[in-house]
């Protein structure tokens, strides 16, 4: 051990610091004092935001701790958008996860401990520590899917996702093993240079072994045909849960993806490369097309991720410069607007009504003129309307797909994107076109919830009036690994 290890590794310590102190102040909390909950998410905000300074400070830095985590502007990137997300995650939590009955130390906790899990996917350059990192972030996520402890649905939706996502962890550590075997390593440097010298010829082991770390990171992003988990995983969690792990697990997912298919098996492209294609065709199509029939919002934006899921492959398959940056782009795009979709549906939930279906957005814009119009721009940005980011995002990542030549995906692409406007869309006629009013009371956000909507909002609309700042630095992040 030495300073570097330990330096490369501070964004990290600091969250886990950050969840120890959480936890801790859980354990202490005497039991009849609930108020004192309130105040758990503040340890959460210290860590994150001393995280993120520093993982500035590393910026144009380059470490390596432990011989597995590398510290480029790839991982400060990650690390800096993560840890933005469970910002706005626990601003958007205040009051709201109190009025939801929620445990508010394991809560938060929980996010924290994601969150770190997370980090390590995107920082590391082994086999195996991604794969624990995988099952730290996925443990988390697991029993935040059922935290909400009185809801059976939850409990439901929390063990298909946790028996769907052991079959696919068994699937991504058999391809390690495979990996190991052909290479006798699980460092991705290493791998990368052997598989490029048996690329002409490289057998039925180096596929099997790409194969099945493809259906690996497939699983987590929520692609298909390995998607089943997310509609029901999605409607069964909390409504802010599940904008955590639709933002959170799909940038750490795509982190690892990017580091080991487009850089340790860069030399394989012309055999992964037709695979991951099909597969964003059919993720594209089919996000858009079931979306379309649910009349649950959650589950549509389930499918919506799905769908979006499908438009970040199309970038993973371009994989040029502009292709990568773009990528990175979108994760961040697609960050700040679905979080604050849900954030908008988690301060409309009340202990009654989960406020979930599409008719319960029924003259919402005379009751509450502000959530709605908020809520009409991130949909509106999920949509790809300009001038917000949404549309900024998937213009780089077609327009990337074109430079390559995928004509056929980027057509597809621009195509789902049409007909994913008609169930955005749909809630907005709901709430200022509809003659009647859903009969439930909506609950008054907070002022603390407002501020969280309204930097997401912020994000929505300046990233997609001035995306030049954000792209560079993309690009420079994602140059430092390649």
């Amino acid at each position: 051990m030495n300073q570097n290890d330990f330096a490369a590794i501070v964004p990290v310590l600091m969250v886990t610091l950050a969840a120890c102190a959480t936890m801790m102040a859980e354990a202490f909390r005497p039991q009849r004092d609930l108020a004192a909950g309130r105040w758990f998410g503040t340890y959460g905000l210290i860590g994150l935001g001393g995280a993120i300074a520093a993982s500035l400070n590393q910026w144009n830095q380059s470490l390596v701790g432990f011989g597995v985590i590398s510290v480029d502007n790839f991982t400060v990137f990650f690390n800096i958008t993560l840890c933005a997300i469970g910002i706005l995650t626990i601003i958007l939590s205040a009051g709201n996860a109190e009025r939801d009955h929620l445990p508010l130390g394991e809560y938060y906790t929980l996010i924290l401990f994601a969150i770190v899990g997370m980090m390590l996917m995107a920082s590391t350059t082994d086999l195996l520590v991604i794969f624990i990192a995988l099952e730290i972030m996925s443990l988390g996520v697991y029993v935040l899917t059922a935290i909400k402890r009185s809801s059976a649905e939850g409990a439901e939706a929390s063990f298909k996702y946790f028996v769907l996502g052991a079959f696919s962890s068994a699937f991504f550590l058999y391809g390690i093993a495979m990996a190991y075997a052909v290479t006798g390593t699980t460092r991705l440097d290493e791998i990368g240079l052997r598989v490029a010298s048996s690329a002409l010829d490289p057998g039925i082991l180096t596929i099997l072994t790409m194969v099945l770390l493809l259906v690996g990171f497939a699983f987590k992003v929520g692609a298909v045909p390995v998607h089943m988990w997310t509609p029901d995983a999605y409607q069964g969690a909390p409504a802010l849960v599940t904008g955590f792990m639709s933002t959170g697990v799909k940038a750490a997912a795509f982190a690892a993806f990017i580091r080991v298919f487009l850089s340790a098996l860069e030399p394989l492209r012309l055999d992964w490369v037709p695979i991951v294609t099909v597969i964003a065709a059919l993720t594209m199509i089919l996000g858009t097309v079931v979306g379309v029939a649910q009349t649950s919002v959650k589950r549509m934006l389930a499918y919506s991720s799905i769908a979006h899921a499908g438009y970040l492959l199309v970038g993973l398959v371009a994989a040029s410069s502009a292709g990568k940056a773009a990528m990175l782009f979108y994760l961040v795009a697609y960050s700040v607007t679905n979080l604050g979709a849900f954030g908008v549906l988690a301060a409309l939930v009340t202990p009654v009504r989960q406020h979930d279906d599409v008719w319960d957005f029924a003259g919402m814009s005379k009751e509450r003129p502000g959530l709605a119009a908020l809520l009409t721009l991130f949909l509106l940005s999920l949509g790809g309307f300009p001038p917000t980011v949404g549309f900024i995002g998937k213009w780089y990542v077609f327009n990337a797909a074109m430079q390559e030549g995928l004509y056929t995906l980027a057509i597809l692409g621009v195509l789902t994107s049409v007909v994913s406007v008609f169930f955005y869309l749909r809630i907005v006629v709901m709430m200022y076109m509809s003659d009647e009013t859903a009969p439930e009371h909506r609950p008054k956000v907070s002022a603390i919830t407002t501020a969280g909507l309204l930097i997401a909002l912020a994000g929505v609309l300046s990233l997609g009036v001035l995306p030049g700042g954000l792209l560079k630095i993309a690009a420079e992040s994602v140059a430092s690994i390649f």
